[in-house]
């Protein structure tokens, strides 16, 4: 496994339109074991393809309900959405910028595993938001783009203590 590079706002690449995957390959394999390994070492709770270089429909969200699982999502899609929740939202490829953004309470995923097998996953709260939120990076989009408002260097500095 090896850490990849996370690209940063202003990389062409981040408001691209990611390509299905058509067929699980040991480089997707790869790709998933490099992309949890970059994950787990950010200190993040999602990472997109995109956000390291590969315009891919590839995404993986760590559950914060149970921190020791971490969702592969090949081919994601919402399937479901209710409730509503706002609140503050970073992102690995937009470093030191928060903004607020409302999301939906509860999502449910449908998504292919690494084996090939399709099944579907809710997230409620900071999960869903976080299925919200890296979905959208394989749409192009960063968070920043869809925030209600960016927060300044006071509100975060008093919001982060």
């Amino acid at each position: 496994m090896a850490l990849l590079n996370i690209i940063k706002k202003g990389d062409e690449t981040l408001s691209k339109i990611c390509k299905p995957v058509t067929a699980i390959t040991p480089r997707i394999i790869t790709l998933l074991d490099d992309m949890r390994e970059t994950l787990l070492d950010s200190e993040g709770v999602g990472l997109a393809a995109p956000q390291v270089g590969i315009l891919r429909r590839i995404a993986l969200v760590i559950d914060t309900n149970d921190n020791d699982r971490i969702y592969e999502l090949i081919n994601p899609e919402i399937i479901a959405a209710e409730g509503e929740q706002e609140g503050m939202e970073g992102c690995l490829s937009v470093p030191g910028e928060w903004g607020i953004n409302r999301r939906p309470m509860k999502v449910t995923v449908k998504a292919t595993d690494r084996n090939g097998n399709e099944f579907t996953v809710t997230g409620e709260g900071l999960t869903a938001r976080c299925f919200c939120h890296e979905l959208d990076h394989l749409d192009g989009k960063l968070f920043c783009e869809v925030a209600e408002r960016m927060l300044t260097k006071e509100e975060i500095e008093e919001l982060m203590g």
